[in-house]
């Protein structure tokens, strides 16, 4: 007890040394416990959106799940239908969501009918369908004509409901009486449609699947049915669908297993018992890929976690090894009268454990908010209102949190247990040679971990250049660790190196004023020079935040810069769409393979040419919100002839004008200006421009004249006016060939072949009056305020019919939205904030701290006649040779790792696919906001250092008996 009261003592009197150490360990357990709740917060959100788009680009419901077998009395098929009855009754409620729907469908065998009275039928007619039962089926639909069925025979017949495609089908009317032709059937069956019926409403999950087979079918009453041909002894061949339908927005990622599990009892169910059956769930695919999308957020979590991690654990061991340089002499006087090392370190033990519980109770909650600001970030620092995230605590965050404890007590305990070490004579052997190298510098760490970091950036370079020269996948490498790991190395083991030169640089500075220098001066130039070691933990600790910070910056908003450039280079425009255009072309017939094609020859023997007419242009011109619109003519099989030597290529056709107004392209992607080149195209309606691929393979250059054309098109003569690497829409990065191998070996340009696609770009114009006249897509160039909404209602309201349309802001919402951008976004702002935090706090701990271990050197030299302004002169000149250095070199430090290792990240994206080409991106607000903060920060510090210096007394401070 009356150690655990000592420790307390101990913690009150360095009370604020122990708060910024509490305050390093919430932070680092909230930092750890936040990646299992924003992964499991993020793949949550991400499951029902994806579960959301599914749904509409298949038109299938993602919670059905429909079973269909067939029974045939033969084979106990009444028996074996009651068995399944009942196991899919009870598994419909095994899957842990809540049952919006759940019917069943029997369906006989298709049978042909004849006329009950010939004289009221033609019998020559073929008449065939099945009789159906749904369950619940009379609150689905509604009635058209006629009256509901009886649930019992009446005289014998079967009253049944029908869809009005029945009737024009088999050529009858209500009240038409029926009956089955078929020998295997040991009764007779005679039906008669009295009731037309229709969906009630097309949107019911009730007819999902149904609608393909509603007209062929007279449906009675599912009791009747169940009663006459299932359980009354004339059991009939039939068909049954169980469909059931799962609300699936209260799907959770925890109930993934179960829903998986489940489904595939089923499955095994009917496969074992039943020889036909077929099984169906859109959404089974997805979910079983989630278990690997959080593997590899998780990974990506730990990986961008990195460097803030590693700022954490040096802010720890920084405050740490303050709270133990406050105390070494305590330390040794306890060594050097018996105490033990495990003794001494026991009390540190304790007093880590005392702060790591409060931590571990803290940070998991304060991991919730983190969580939350992950979640409104849209871009780097910048959130946005989105609908919040289901946030919740789970045993998982605990146990991240109480490894997070564990690591940075055991952080903290280092400088304490270094100090043990040390006799009474050994620490004053150690307060008179602080000049010394430190451990990081004796041992070269920073040489060693510097070449370490260089190789793998090298290794990285030679990966990216083989898979960008050979237009491969980068597979694996979307979200390699190491492409996060490595530049948090760099930036330490650089700040290490430089530091390394840094006494040098002092001593040189001393060296070259020397004569010159004022006293004030010249004595902080010799304190700092002779006592580097003791500044170099905060000097780092400001070089890793601001290289970090910069780093984080750079790489967040160049990914996506390159995310959002990628997508608006790839459409072209804000919107491409496609319309309808009239033509000649024959219907499509029915027939025998061949038919259609023989019947649209020509005498000559040679396949007719469609003729299009060309819709207005005009009306896209005149669309509310639009700024520029412009017609892009696309011919992928299109050919390039210059001499004997012929090749494929695309063929673009443009109005100069128009393209130049509305296409969004990148400078200095081309050696001029993009507009140069659209001038070069204007002078001449023959004048094309072509790519550098073709002008490689071809030997064509400026001035030649070659033929452009496609089948079944005569070619015509133009000429070349310019050759180009880019163009907007055009993908110039190669692909691999049909056939090629993608194995990748060690000289990869041998086993691979590569096919550079090829591109002529051309007058519309010409194009149309030489070669053919064929659709062609519209680019249209919103202005600043237009949503897609807005374009949208104007081309209803002009009754454009639009068969297919682009919208390149959607896809650049939804590329924001995407779990793995989020993830960068989020935790490198995060990160980034954090940074700024804990640095502010260290910056002015150790300066604090500082001061006090220099008050009396301060008492001293105002004693000795140094006035109170020189005094302040010494501070502001220690402050800028030490953090003021730090401060440059991590500006250094930050921007060289960035252009270093911000241009690998490309190979988190598909090599063919990264145009225009990777470039980093420098946010000069990112770094104005460092600069603010690094100006506050030393501004306050030595606002407080002033201050304070203000109110030493000289007789507080010179006192008798002081060393």
């Amino acid at each position: 007890m009356s150690l655990f009261l000592m420790i307390l003592r101990k913690m009150v009197n360095n009370r604020w040394l122990e708060l910024s150490l509490l305050l390093g360990l919430t932070l680092s357990v909230a930092l750890a416990s936040s990646m299992p709740i924003y992964t499991h917060a993020i793949l949550q959100r991400m499951l029902i959106k994806d579960l959301e788009v599914q749904q509409a680009d298949t038109q299938k419901y993602p919670g059905q799940i429909t079973e269909h077998a067939y029974f045939s009395n033969l084979q106990d098929g009444e028996k074996r239908l009651t068995e399944v009855n009942a196991f899919m009754n009870e598994m419909k409620t095994r899957f842990g969501l809540p049952v919006l729907l759940s019917t069943i469908t029997r369906v006989t065998k298709t049978f042909y009918f004849t006329p009950s009275d010939p004289a009221r039928l033609d019998p020559k007619v073929n008449r065939a369908g099945d009789i159906a039962a749904m369950t619940d089926l009379e609150n689905h639909i509604r009635l058209v004509d006629g009256v509901m069925p009886s649930g019992k025979l009446e005289n014998g017949v079967y009253e049944a409901w029908v869809f009005p495609e029945l009737l024009t089908k088999l050529k009858i009317v209500l009240g038409d009486e029926l009956t089955v032709a078929d020998k295997d059937l040991n009764r007779s069956i005679r039906i008669k449609p009295v009731g037309v019926i229709d969906q009630a409403d097309d949107a019911d999950l009730y007819w999902l699947n149904t609608t393909s087979d509603l007209n062929a079918r007279f449906f009675i009453p599912s009791s009747l049915f169940e009663q006459d041909f299932v359980k009354s002894g004339h059991f009939i061949d039939q068909h049954s669908d169980w469909n059931i339908a799962l609300d699936y927005y209260q799907l959770k990622l925890e109930g993934i297993d179960t829903f998986i599990a489940t489904y595939k009892e089923m499955v095994d169910y009917f496969s074992q018992r039943l020889e036909t059956f077929t099984s169906s769930n859109a959404t089974i695919g997805t979910l079983q890929s989630y278990g690997e999308k959080e593997k590899k957020l998780r990974i990506l979590l730990w990986s961008l976690n990195v460097p803030v991690s590693l700022l954490l654990a040096f802010y720890l061991f920084m405050v740490a090894n303050l709270i133990t340089e406050r105390q070494k002499t305590e330390i040794a006087v306890l060594r050097s009268r018996g105490a033990s090392r495990a003794q001494i370190l026991m009390g540190y033990g304790i007093e880590g454990i005392l702060l790591g519980g409060i931590a571990l109770l803290i940070g998991p909650l304060l991991g919730m908010q983190l969580t939350k600001i992950l979640g409104a970030s849209s871009g780097f620092l910048t959130f946005v209102q989105r609908a919040a995230m289901e946030v919740k605590l789970n045993k998982e965050a605990y146990q991240y949190g109480l490894i997070a404890v564990i690591a940075s007590v055991g952080m903290t305990l280092i400088p304490a247990v270094l100090a043990t070490r040390v006799s009474i004579v050994g620490h004053k052997q150690l307060l008179a040679r602080k000049n010394k190298l430190s451990f990081a510098h004796k041992i070269y760490l920073d040489v060693v971990l510097l070449a370490i970091s260089i190789y793998l950036l090298q290794s990285f370079k030679r990966r990216m250049d083989d898979l960008t020269a050979l237009g491969l996948d980068s597979l694996d490498l979307k979200i390699d660790p190491l492409l996060f790991v490595v530049p948090a190395l760099f930036i330490f083991a650089m700040g290490l190196f430089l530091l390394r030169l840094y006494p040098w640089v002092i001593q040189l500075i001393y060296r070259i004023g020397r004569k010159w220098w004022p006293p004030y001066l010249y004595s902080t130039l010799l304190q700092v020079g002779r006592s580097t070691t003791q500044y170099q933990f905060i000097m780092l600790f400001i070089i890793m935040t601001l290289a970090t910070g910069i780093f984080s910056a750079s790489a967040a908003r160049t990914m996506n810069t390159n995310v959002e450039e990628n997508i608006h280079y790839k459409n072209g425009s804000d919107i491409v769409l496609q319309t309808a255009w009239d033509n000649d072309a024959p219907p499509p017939q029915s027939g025998p393979p061949g038919f259609n094609e023989e019947s649209n020859l020509l005498g000559s023997g040679g396949k007719k040419r469609v003729q299009y007419v060309e819709p207005p242009f005009l009306p896209f011109t005149q669309l509310a919100g639009v700024e520029a619109a412009a017609r892009v003519f696309q011919k992928s099989d299109a050919y390039i002839t210059l001499g004997k030597d012929t090749k494929k290529t695309m063929l673009m056709g443009i109005d100069t004008d128009d393209f130049g107004r509305t296409a969004w392209f990148r400078d200095k992607l081309l050696d001029h200006h993009f507009y140069d080149y659209l001038n070069l195209l204007a002078g001449d309606a023959r004048a094309v421009l072509i790519s550098r691929s073709i002008a490689e393979e071809t030997g064509a250059k400026v001035g030649d004249v070659v033929r452009i054309g496609w089948n079944d098109v005569e070619g015509s003569t133009v000429v070349i006016y310019g050759i180009i690497d880019y163009w907007p829409s055009w993908n110039p990065n190669p692909v691999l060939s049909a056939g090629a191998s993608s194995v990748r070996s060690t000289d990869a340009s041998k086993s691979v072949k590569v096919d550079a696609p090829k591109l002529v770009v051309g007058h519309l114009s010409y194009i149309q009056n030489n070669l053919a006249v064929e659709p062609y897509d519209v680019w249209l160039k919103l202005k600043p305020d237009t949503t897609s909404q807005a374009l949208y209602e104007a081309l209803e309201q002009k009754r454009i019919a639009v068969k297919h349309l682009v919208d390149t802001n959607m896809m650049v919402i939804r590329s924001k939205n995407d779990p793995f951008q989020l993830a960068v976004n989020g935790v490198m702002t995060l990160g980034f904030l954090i940074a700024i935090g804990i640095s502010f706090i260290g910056f002015l701990l150790y300066w604090l701290l500082s001061l006090y271990g220099q008050i009396l050197q301060f008492g001293v030299l105002r004693a000795m006649g140094i006035s109170y302004r020189q005094l302040i002169g010494m501070l502001v000149a220690e402050q800028i040779l030490t953090s003021g250095a730090a401060v440059l070199i991590g500006i250094v430090t930050g921007n060289t790792g960035s252009r270093l290792f911000v241009p690998l990240f490309q190979l988190t994206f598909d090599s063919t696919s990264q145009v225009p080409p990777f470039q980093v991106s420098f946010d000069p607000r990112d770094q104005l906001h460092l600069y603010i903060m690094v100006t506050v920060m030393i501004g306050m510090g030595l606002l407080l250092l002033g201050t304070m210096l203000s109110r030493i007394k000289i007789h507080q401070a010179v006192k008798l008996g002081e060393d």
